[in-house]
């Protein structure tokens, strides 16, 4: 008899959390053996979805577990999870070379990642299994966010709303700082207006593993520069620790005439010129806070295109006082924080200054 072209049964490889973030990128790949609803809500840094059973699978053979008994789950779960990585390896692993070495993981790295690497090893791969699964990494996550923020040096950058906070740290990345941008990894600008069209914001979790995948990959003897967030941005919630680290950090004041934050504004948020609709919308939202005849007048402004007389009250009315009572309030040194003039709104004025911040203080 002929036998099958598998290589024979050998033990299998694992890895246990916590896992360094150079530990993961070890790897060749990361497969995310879950569904696509689990992998969406998170999944590990660079993860690619590989599920053994899709959505629609895994709720049937989760219902046949809780109403029927285990073996029939497995029974019912098994010819499809063949199917589909026979399905998976032929549509997108069939170039792998042979040294190719994946970490796999499902839930608790059990069933599903245990399946799909014991055919990927048969076939020869080096496949490793991430021991406890995602559930393991996300405990880590959970520990690392409460331990990590306070191997570093942080500087916050403050500023009145349209003082250039976020292009400055988008400057300085491109300087070569180090920089946590809060609001691209929760996709939002973090206000009433904050919301990025066609970007929903990710899950609370993801938020999170990109937090911590961000501090994981900083050099802890050089600053990391931050905004100076509320505890949340959007609908997501900063960790504890860290917005107490950065409120307890030295901040950087960022200072611009009106008219540059006007017109700063004005491109940060064309969206809203382009559909003056969506802004009358979130205008209506602060009626509780300055009146039905002031959000009118707003809305007035809008309607007949007065962009410039909308944006400076808008400045005057809401966003300056509220912004200087929560920044006083939370920034320790908010009072004393060194002063940045801006005097020039383009990139290249941002750039200059990013660099010369760099320079100074790293």
């Amino acid at each position: 008899m002929t036998e099958l072209p598998f290589h024979r049964e050998r033990p299998e490889a694992t890895a246990a959390t916590p896992l360094t973030l150079e530990e993961i990128r070890a790897f060749d790949e990361v497969l995310d053996a879950r569904s696509p609803a689990e992998f969406a809500d998170d999944h590990l840094p660079g993860a690619v979805n590989t599920p053994v059973l899709d959505d629609a699978e895994r709720a049937l053979v989760g219902t046949v577990y809780k109403q029927r008994s285990a073996f029939e789950a497995k029974r019912l779960g098994a010819p499809l999870a063949a199917r589909n990585i026979a399905a998976v390896i032929e549509a997108r692993f069939a170039d792998r070379p042979r040294t190719w070495r994946p970490l796999v993981y499902c839930w608790r790295g059990g069933g599903r990642s245990g399946s799909l690497v014991h055919v990927l090893r048969q076939v020869g791969w080096n496949a490793v299994r991430l021991d406890g699964g995602y559930k393991a990494f996300r405990r880590q996550v959970v520990a690392g966010l409460e331990a990590m923020p306070e191997r570093f040096t942080f500087h916050v950058v403050c500023g009145a709303t349209g003082s250039g906070k976020s292009r400055l740290l988008e400057s300085l990345a491109k300087a070569g700082a180090q920089v946590l941008d809060l609001e691209v990894l929760a996709a939002h600008r973090g206000s009433v207006l904050g919301e990025l069209p066609d970007a929903p914001q990710p899950s609370q979790k993801s938020f999170e593993t990109a937090l911590w995948t961000g501090l994981s990959a900083f050099d802890a003897s050089r600053p990391v520069w931050v905004e100076s967030e509320s505890r949340k941005v959007g609908n997501l919630r900063v960790p504890e620790r860290l917005i107490e680290r950065m409120r307890a950090s030295r901040c950087f004041r960022l200072e611009a005439s009106e008219a540059s934050r006007v017109a700063l504004l004005l491109e940060e948020y064309a969206h809203f010129v382009a559909r003056p609709e969506l802004l009358a919308e979130k205008l209506r939202c602060l009626s509780a806070l300055h009146g039905a005849a002031r959000i009118d007048g707003w809305i007035a402004d809008l309607q007949r295109g007065a962009w410039q007389a909308l944006v400076s009250d808008l400045l005057a009315s809401h966003y300056d006082p509220a912004y200087r009572r929560s920044l006083d309030r939370n920034y320790r040194d908010a009072a004393t924080a060194t002063p940045l003039a801006v005097a020039d709104i383009r990139t290249e004025g941002f750039l200059a200054l990013a660099r010369e911040l760099v320079a100074r203080h790293g």
